[in-house]
């Protein structure tokens, strides 16, 4: 089963998205510049193959909820998440409010 949840950031929204699939779950919270997700995202990956994408991402490592997800550190995150001060031990739910707080700098509100 797949479940998209919109998650309220003060006047913005995030996407929670979770899969339930046999013997596991995976959990993801999304903007539009990035996400975070659970111990299945490969960083290593992401910095090594496809840095040339330049993606915003970090890693929560046994969390089995979107709550989980929020609450806690990142063990890893991409180097671009980096860049802009998303380093492993930013909780979750900051980094997402980074990440939409780059949403609106780059997306302004009408």
């Amino acid at each position: 089963m797949i479940n998209v949840i919109p998650i309220q950031f003060g006047e913005r929204i995030a996407l929670g998205i979770s899969v339930t699939l046999p013997k596991t779950n995976l959990v993801m919270v999304t903007t539009e510049k990035g996400y975070i997700m659970c111990g299945a995202l490969d960083v290593g990956l992401l910095n090594e193959k496809l840095a040339s994408r330049g993606i915003i991402a970090g890693r929560a490592v046994g969390v089995k909820t979107l709550d989980e997800l929020l609450a806690a550190p990142l063990e890893s995150t991409t180097l671009k998440a980096q860049e802009l001060g998303i380093v492993p031990g930013t909780v979750g739910r900051d980094a997402i409010t980074l990440l939409l707080e780059l949403d609106e700098t780059q997306h302004p509100a009408p």
